[in-house]
């Protein structure tokens, strides 16, 4: 990326009464030049996941440990969002095809990893019967989780 930029300037500097034509004045143009490197991904500072979980499924009779269960619940939910976008998700995926005519179509996903240092942002009632936990993990600890477990897969 680079900006140019034009500054004019002219001062007269003719002497009272003189002729001005005798004194032309050029106006002066500086060009300045600034070049900065723009990464072609923009680097993150931290990477965000949000949990969702249902109050009145929880398995409990009691409203308040209702609630605190599904606190907890959506906040494992937020967890395994950060585990998603650290360390990828595995899909397994079949599909049986029989007289040119999808008969199944099975997805399983696993996600594994370990996370540690992340931060809740945020936990919130979202209408009357969720909650929603969002978390945080800054980019300096996913860098790492990511080498610590390059590292791991490398050595098996």
């Amino acid at each position: 990326m680079a900006a140019a930029m034009l500054a004019g300037c002219s001062v007269n500097m003719t002497p009272p009464g003189q002729n001005t034509a005798a004194y032309p004045v050029e106006p002066r143009v500086e060009t300045v030049v600034e070049t900065r490197a723009v990464p072609v991904v923009e680097r993150r500072r931290a990477i965000r996941a949000t949990g969702y979980a249902v109050i009145s499924v929880q398995p409990s009779e009691v409203d308040a440990q209702q609630r605190l269960l599904a606190i907890r619940a959506s906040k494992l939910d937020a967890y395994r969002g950060l585990t998603e976008q650290v360390y990828g998700q595995y899909l397994d995926s079949t599909t049986t095809v029989a007289d040119m005519a999808v008969i199944s179509d099975t997805f399983r996903t696993q996600v594994e990893g370990v996370i540690y240092g992340a931060k809740v942002v945020s936990i919130a009632p979202v209408g009357e019967d969720t909650y929603e936990t969002t978390m945080s993990l800054d980019q300096d600890v996913v860098d790492d989780l990511r080498a610590l477990y390059l590292s791991t897969v490398a050595q098996r």
